[in-house]
């Protein structure tokens, strides 16, 4: 089924097929572990679902859009909320499901703390690598709408430059034929870390399996009690974060790479980029992006960026 009629393109994006028919997981994936901030132990559910359902989550009966148009801003993470309920740090597990090719899911998720209106999705390792095996292990398939029909896939195409920045930190996109990732951060206060650059060459299962999904979250040791007294990270762990001081270095070696911080970065990008993904679509719009000293709430304003200008 042809779904180009029903994206509206404008002067800055065009919605085109990338060639290809959306997809589902083959089986359900379910997994447990603890949130990194309300330290909760909760549950993830991901269910294969129809042709042009997107992904979204459901969540005490509630469903949420894994869509910017729910995208609210919080601290340390990404937030979706819809009437009331919200779905906390998102950013891990959609960036696995966007890069992988999940394109419609149903994500059911369930806390220990049953009665909140907000809820977590749990941290695991700090990365996106469970996440990626447990697709792998289940496959994919092509997925079907509830006549059978199966639909294409588009993407966001860039037809110019665009860029958004607050102080010093940047965003920038330019047209590409295919999508492509260049990431900065400058962290001068933790010499460990420092000036990094991070590069990627391709966006395929391989390269972002490979390359991006094992990057686990970073924290500076002097800022942890500071996050803590402000609620944050209760399920932070040296087993789910990699933990740089600023005078003694990473206190929990090895990393996975030399540059894993701004590599998460690119994991984070990825999982909030997916937010601009509708009715089974491409969420990352086909660009090279540029991104330096980003973060969260800057990836949502510039997805926001784009829509102002459809």
């Amino acid at each position: 089924m042809s779904l180009v009629g029903a994206f509206k393109s404008s002067t800055v994006v065009s919605w085109k097929s990338t060639g290809k028919l959306q997809q589902t997981i083959a089986k359900c994936i379910e997994r447990t572990g603890k949130a990194l901030h309300s330290g909760e132990i909760t549950t993830v559910k991901i269910s294969p679902e129809f042709a042009s359902e997107g992904r979204y989550f459901k969540y005490r009966s509630r469903l949420i859009p894994a869509s910017i148009d729910f995208a609210q801003e919080s601290p340390l993470c990404t937030t979706l909320c819809k009437d009331g309920y919200s779905v906390r740090t998102v950013e891990h597990l959609l960036s696995a499901l966007e890069a992988t090719g999940v394109d419609n899911c149903r994500i059911e998720i369930s806390s220990s703390g049953s009665e909140d209106q907000s809820v977590e999705v749990p941290i695991l390792d700090g990365s996106a690598r469970e996440w990626v095996e447990a697709i792998f292990q289940v496959g994919l398939k092509v997925a079907r709408d509830q006549g059978g029909n199966s639909c294409e896939k588009m993407a966001p195409f860039l037809n110019k430059p665009v860029h958004i920045w607050k102080n010093d930190s940047l965003i920038a996109a330019f047209p590409s034929s295919e999508v492509l990732i260049s990431y900065g951060i400058n962290f001068q206060q933790a010499p460990a870390i420092g000036c990094q650059w991070f590069s990627s060459t391709s966006m395929d299962n391989t390269s972002y399996a490979n390359q991006i999904a094992p990057s686990r979250t970073f924290c500076i040791y002097e800022e942890v009690e500071q996050m803590r007294h402000a609620g944050l990270i209760k399920g932070g762990l040296i087993e789910n974060a990699i933990v740089c001081s600023i005078s003694k270095g990473w206190l929990n070696p090895p990393l996975r790479f030399h540059n894993e911080p701004c590599r998460h970065k690119v994991l984070d990008l990825i999982g909030d980029f997916s937010l601009f993904a509708r009715r089974g679509s491409q969420g990352l719009p086909m660009a090279h992006i540029i991104a330096y000293k980003g973060g969260h709430a800057l990836h949502a304003d510039f997805l926001r960026c784009l829509l102002r200008d459809q």
